[in-house]
């Protein structure tokens, strides 16, 4: 493994430089590592970490290597936590620092183990609280790196507007506000909101929700002012969104493969990988991937390449041997080694914490499994005969 970043990459300059920054969302198992090195490919401007449990990474050297990884071509980066507490936000943050760009508050996840917790968007309650946790990180990390809160609307769109300017006299960096309320998961965003919040405030605002192509990504930006925008579903089916491409392209989905395929490979296996007659093969249990990972990144991506009886068959299958065989027959591809110097790129950075007191508790809510959008699909998928259940564009509800 590589060493630590060398400094921080100014998130900030995005802004400035670019017309629109184009941001991939934090996803529940899907904005690992691997798939934020593969939409940095296609125009992918910013990319964001899985929400983490603050007091978990804090506290727990499990929780460290399970939910965070890097490497060299993940940058610029933000890790994003969830936290009720300045204690936990600020020292996962300082934890994080020397291998990413920024930490982000998320308050915006609406799921019942968040709320039950006071994490999400019941921190929205508590705007004072909020407050404390970005002063209290922005005065312990210097910049460049950045301290953001990602968040839902209110109810009350003055409502909305107070807490971004509280947030803003704060000292957040920038902002990322969700365009529906904490009891909205799906339907239209409030575009007049986001706009409204874009106008009230003078840090960057990124808005979330809605888009599903480069061309709904341009036009909100334009009706909303907002200099970023986030997406999680449409980037999920489609990898190649913000490079303008209406579909997965087989281009991606090879560079899919190559991606994990030698994101299973540790450096001191690399040349005996090489010399093998045939590569490619990825073993059942590899190193640093898991199956889940990786199939279901490929459902999502083959909706819209493959025809409804062959997705149904691709969905089910169960074994990494099984994925590959399928993808070589329909679409003759199989991974590629890297060659060394861009093996090295890929290889993870060490994220060393050994300086910090990690001799306590070791728990964690976020836990590996399908999920329940993911295993709903494979059901209606499975049982519905009279319906095209294998359509996967609104499987992440964008509920972070």
């Amino acid at each position: 493994m590589l060493a630590k970043k060398d400094a921080n990459f100014d998130v900030l300059e995005l802004f400035r430089d670019k017309k629109l920054v184009k941001t991939c969302a934090p996803m529940v198992r899907y904005s690992k590592l691997q798939f934020r090195n593969l939409v940095k490919l296609y125009d992918c401007d910013l990319a964001f970490t899985p929400m983490i449990l603050a007091d978990s990474f804090r506290l727990s050297d499990k929780a460290r290597r399970n939910e965070f990884t890097t490497n060299s071509l993940d940058a610029p980066l933000i890790a994003q936590f969830a936290a009720n507490a300045p204690r936990d936000f600020v020292a996962a943050a300082r934890l994080a620092a020397p291998f990413c760009d920024g930490a982000d508050l998320n308050c915006g996840c609406p799921q019942r183990w968040a709320k039950d917790r006071q994490l999400g968007c019941e921190m929205l309650k508590r705007p004072e609280s909020i407050c404390d946790i970005i002063k209290q990180c922005r005065n312990r990390i210097a910049k460049p790196f950045t301290v953001s809160v990602k968040m839902r609307l209110l109810n009350d769109d003055r409502q909305t507007v107070e807490v971004c300017r509280r947030l803003e006299r704060a000292g957040v960096s920038f902002l990322t506000v969700h365009g529906r309320t904490s009891s909205q998961l799906v339907g239209e965003i409030n575009r007049e909101a986001l706009k409204l919040a874009r106008e009230n405030c003078d840090v960057p605002v990124i808005a979330n929700g809605g888009a599903t192509s480069l061309e709904d990504c341009i036009e909100l930006s334009e009706y909303t002012g907002c200099r970023g925008i986030m997406v999680a579903n449409g980037i999920l089916s489609n990898p190649t969104m913000f490079s303008g491409s209406s579909r997965t392209t087989i281009d991606c989905v090879q560079n899919w493969l190559d991606i994990c395929y030698n994101s299973t490979i540790s450096l001191d296996n690399y040349e005996r990988e090489r010399r093998k007659s045939v590569v490619g093969a990825i073993k059942e249990k590899p190193f640093n991937l898991t199956f889940q990972v990786f199939h279901h990144h490929l459902v999502f991506m083959l909706e819209k390449l493959l025809p409804r009886n062959r997705r149904r068959v691709f969905n089910n299958l169960k074994t990494f041997s099984e994925v590959l065989e399928f993808l070589q027959d329909h679409f003759h591809i199989k991974p590629r080694l890297f060659e060394l110097d861009l093996f090295l790129k890929y290889n993870n950075i060490t994220t060393d914490y050994a300086d910090i007191d990690t001799s306590c508790l070791d728990n964690s809510e976020i836990r590996e499994g399908h999920g329940k959008f993911f295993t709903d699909k494979i059901n209606e998928s499975n049982d519905d005969d009279d319906v095209d259940c294998c359509g996967w564009s609104n499987i992440f509800l964008e509920n972070g």
